[in-house]
């Protein structure tokens, strides 16, 4: 089996994986954990990828079904950790599923009926950038569902995963925690960086004014659906460089992978032209080299 690597003894006492409801209920309470250097999260990032690629190619390889459910407070580090989980998968296997608001017809579907098209096929893993938890968080808060749709969600929301996982597919769900004051830092960066203030919406802004609120519908989501078959993985997102990595160590000891790393490959010679003659350069529409 693939040898699991101890992280370096800097982050060995660390608190890992998944946290209780009692600890997690309210963010601000979250203890902020200390930087990492700069080093040594990149050494274990790219030793952390050389893995997932490994994880891939077993998941391929058996015809794993894997969905992983990233959920969690706004601006609390769900984007940059899948960011950092994919860049080095393919897209082939590894899809990345955000969806937008639902169309009127999606609004009298099934609710769950827009989220299960996109659910993994034999060898695929699917990393849901927000999930059908929007019942439970969002849609419950500001008022975008009603008190019956909001209660059938959850009873029938821990059926529903217990049914996926019968089925195969590999559930793990992931809550990103962030205090208060980072998020409240990290809004605030996002308001003044030109590439960045896309990210920060009105919904956004009124997430700040509800705080309470959402709080408390996390912790009622989380007494209905931290279920064994498919529990809650709580992240400490106060950091972004120590929750990526922690994420993705906690998502690589969910399977019980082999390192199926094929050997080198030799590159043959290129063919020989034999009398091949290229059109002139000329011809050809080239990009400005404005650099």
């Amino acid at each position: 089996m693939a040898k699991r690597n101890q992280p370096p003894k800097e982050s060995q006492n660390e608190p890992t994986g998944k946290a209780s409801v009692d600890n997690v209920s309210s963010e601000s309470n979250t203890k902020k954990p200390s930087k990492i250097p700069n080093k040594l999260y990149e050494e274990e990032l790219a030793r952390l990828q050389i893995e997932l690629v490994k994880l891939q190619e077993w998941i391929k390889h058996k015809k794993l079904k894997m969905a992983v459910i990233f959920e969690g407070r706004d601006a609390a580090g769900k984007g940059g950790s899948i960011k950092r989980i994919t860049e080095s998968l393919s897209p082939r296997i590894c899809r990345v599923i955000a969806l937008p608001e639902p169309t009127e017809r999606e609004k009298t579907q099934w609710y769950f009926q827009r989220y299960v098209q996109h659910l993994p096929a034999a060898g695929e893993m699917v990393l849901m950038d927000r999930s059908w938890y929007n019942r439970a968080g969002v849609e419950q808060v500001m008022g975008f569902c009603t008190n019956e749709e909001y209660h059938e969600f959850l009873r029938s929301c821990p059926e529903f995963e217990r049914m996926l996982v019968r089925s195969g597919i590999l559930l793990v769900k992931y809550w990103f925690s962030v205090s208060d004051e980072e998020q409240e830092r990290r809004f605030q960066a996002r308001i003044y960086h030109p590439t960045k203030h896309w990210k920060l919406s009105p919904m956004d802004l009124q997430s700040r004014a509800k705080w309470v609120e959402y709080s408390k519908a996390k912790d009622k989501m989380f007494a209905h659906t931290d279920i064994k078959q498919a529990p809650w993985y709580v992240v400490n997102g106060d950091n972004k460089k120590r929750a990526r990595l922690n994420i993705i160590t906690h998502l690589l000891s969910m399977v019980d992978y082999e390192d199926l790393s094929p050997k080198p490959m030799e590159l043959p010679p290129r063919q020989k032209e034999h009398g091949y003659v290229r059109p002139p350069l000329s011809d050809q529409t080239f990009i400005p080299e404005v650099y």
